[in-house]
């Protein structure tokens, strides 16, 4: 169903060092800059951008939203201790399976404050 998520960032150089070590978690390669400054990550077909906002304000974090990411239970515990390595914030319950669901789930914010997710449904 997407294509793409785009977030904004108010440091490019900050949110590559963030990004390249999560998605190396699981599996993913460095970001590229392309001329206009963005930030372009691609995996299994899908691309996941940062950009500085073009109207020149701050980049500011959804309240409310988070981006979530598919990958094993490993790979999550790697991606959340690798952006916690890095520049981001562990948010919400330690990594782990959630009483009452089918998910294991993981939960950081990245340096410009974005919520993300990994996730796993537990069974599959």
């Amino acid at each position: 169903m997407f294509s793409h998520v785009m977030l904004g960032s108010n440091d490019i150089e900050r949110s590559k060092k963030f990004y390249d070590a999560t998605f190396a978690a699981f599996g993913g390669q460095p970001g590229m800059v392309d001329p206009k400054g963005r930030l372009i990550y691609a995996h299994n077909g899908s691309m996941f951008l940062l950009t500085p906002p073009i109207n020149g304000e701050p980049a500011t974090c959804a309240n409310g939203g988070t981006v979530g990411f598919a990958m094993t239970p490993e790979q999550a515990d790697a991606w959340h201790a690798a952006g916690c390595a890095n520049g981001g914030t562990a948010c919400e319950d330690p990594p782990g399976p959630r009483e009452g669901s089918p998910f294991y789930l993981a939960y950081l914010r990245d340096p410009d404050g974005n919520k993300l997710c990994a996730l796993h449904v537990i069974g599959s």
